[in-house]
């Protein structure tokens, strides 16, 4: 790929991914539903990626492609974690939870309102916490970003008739588990 100016692999690189770096914390977050994780799942990525840049350039949906990568490096990861330790021993139940981005600056719904709002996403966080993580992926994906059937087909390369199974069990469950704790 070849541009003029600050032309380079670093340049390529940053025009076509940076646009993509919010969407991709977004989505490692709601897969990992932890800060640090959902950090060093995206720099894994970008680092394993940055080598690639004309094979990125050559990628006509770029988004639903990174997401997919994402996507498969989490499950990687989440298996290789799997074998070394039970999920959820070692993780404080109190460490930084809530999504940076449900933290941006509103109409300030007043003091009342804000702590309701902040146990409700801590209710939802549990709740999601306790689902597989491909359950959680469909939520993620279809519920939160706003993905597609077929587009999550693309991402997570599953068919169409297995994703819809997913999101209906993944919504029943977590319907079931808020409503057991009394959120909703």
């Amino acid at each position: 790929m070849s541009s003029s100016g600050d032309s380079g692999p670093a340049a390529d690189f940053e025009a076509l991914v940076g646009p993509h770096v919010d969407h991709l914390y977004r989505m490692a977050y709601r897969f990992t539903g932890r800060r640090e994780e959902a950090e060093d799942l995206v720099q894994d990525l970008l680092v394993k990626l940055y080598p690639r840049v004309e094979e990125l350039a050559r990628v006509d949906q770029l988004r639903p492609w990174l997401t997919r990568v994402l996507y498969n490096q989490f499950v990687d990861q989440h298996r290789k974690r799997s074998r070394l330790r039970l999920w959820g021993s070692n993780e404080d139940p109190e460490d930084d939870r809530g999504d940076p981005f449900d933290r941006m600056a509103s109409d300030n719904p007043g003091p009342e309102r804000a702590v309701q709002d902040r146990f409700t996403q801590a209710q939802i966080e549990e709740a999601l916490a306790q689902l597989s993580h491909e359950h959680r992926a469909v939520l993620a994906l279809h519920d939160m970003e706003g993905y597609t059937l077929v587009e999550m087909t693309t991402i997570l390369e599953v068919p169409t008739g297995t994703l819809k199974s997913r999101l209906h069990r993944a919504r029943a469950r977590i319907r079931r588990l808020l409503t057991e704790d009394g959120t909703f």
